[in-house]
């Protein structure tokens, strides 16, 4: 048997309403709210956060705005005697400038103390030239050109290294990335002439295997002086530029 337990009854008593509403008419005297919480008090004694007020006058008319009349940095030189934008980037361009002309000309040796001081900032703008022609020819092969000049300066590098022994003179990746990328000019200019002649026929293979020896003599020659021991072995490095070069003639020619 459930035992039951009294309930004591809970009566709500209703606070004074502070806002009464209109009464309509017709419908009767209006009821109180059944809850309506009581409102804080404004006084200093129930409130023991009081707020402060802050007088913010106007600012002076007589002020005037700081006049820097010192040099910028703290530095005494100026505008003027900065260096250009491409100097402080490590670009000379007359540098570039003569390593073309170097290898612009077939028939002349380039002149190895030029390439001594290497740079990618020439080949990197060889290669792009090198992307763009084939872009107007309908291929787009910016990262396979990037690609294969890596591959290709790594695998040259590696042929050095085993046939040197060791001794690879003045000679070292960063040389030969430079090396394989300047003497992409003709390949550039071949990638140019290839969008005038006929595709598929002899004269397009003739042509780019006349540019193909051009890069690779001028290659072989660069390597040869630049290594200690690349004389001794020029056949053999004269094949591996070829290998190269005819890579990129192919990615043109198809």
């Amino acid at each position: 048997m459930a035992k039951q337990f009294p309930v004591p009854p809970v009566v709500f008593t209703p606070s004074t309403p502070t806002n009464r509403r209109h009464p309509i008419p017709g419908a009767g005297p209006s009821q109180p709210p059944a809850f309506a919480p009581p409102r804080p008090s404004t006084s200093s004694a129930a409130n023991p956060l009081p707020f402060m007020s802050f007088d913010i006058g106007p600012a002076p008319s007589n002020s005037a705005p700081p006049l820097f009349t010192g040099n910028i940095g703290g530095s005494g030189a100026s505008f003027e005697d900065e260096p250009p934008l491409l100097e402080e980037l490590g670009i000379n361009t007359r540098q570039i400038w003569r390593k073309t002309l170097s290898i612009l000309h077939p028939l002349r040796s380039a002149d190895p103390s030029l390439h001594a001081d290497a740079d990618l900032s020439g080949p990197f703008l060889f290669l792009l030239s090198f992307g763009l022609f084939q872009l107007l020819a309908g291929k787009f092969h910016f990262g396979i050109v990037l690609g294969w000049v890596t591959v290709a300066s790594l695998f040259l590098y590696f042929v050095f290294s085993m046939l040197s022994g060791g001794r690879r003179g003045d000679l070292d990746l960063y040389r030969c990335v430079s090396l394989v990328g300047y003497c992409m000019l003709p390949m550039v200019i071949f990638s140019a002439v290839s969008l005038f002649l006929p595709r598929g026929g002899g004269l397009i293979f003739g042509v780019g295997m006349g540019f193909v020896l051009w890069s690779t003599r001028v290659c072989t020659r660069l390597l040869a002086e630049l290594a200690s021991s690349g004389d001794e072995h020029r056949g053999l490095i004269a094949y591996a530029c070829w290998l190269v070069y005819m890579l990129f003639s192919l990615l043109v020619i198809f």
